[in-house]
């Protein structure tokens, strides 16, 4: 998936533009933005663009304040 993804690791805030690329752990999850498919949507963008949300909640749950409380 494809965007701009910015997580902060120590004092340093990382973009990503690919969310593949993004590291297993860091500390918190600063900018979520993939890029979304230009309208009128079929049915497979649709379906695409649904799997956004658990693509931010799993790199939430990489989070490594999210991870050490759990």
């Amino acid at each position: 998936m494809n965007g701009t993804f910015i997580i902060k690791e120590g004092n340093e805030l990382i973009t990503y533009t690919k969310y593949e690329d993004i590291p297993m752990v860091f500390d918190h999850v600063i900018k979520f933005d993939p890029d979304w498919p230009e309208g009128p949507h079929t049915d497979e963008e649709h379906e695409y663009m649904d799997t956004f949300n658990d693509k931010l909640k799993e790199l939430m749950k990489r989070e490594r304040t999210y991870a050490s409380s759990n």
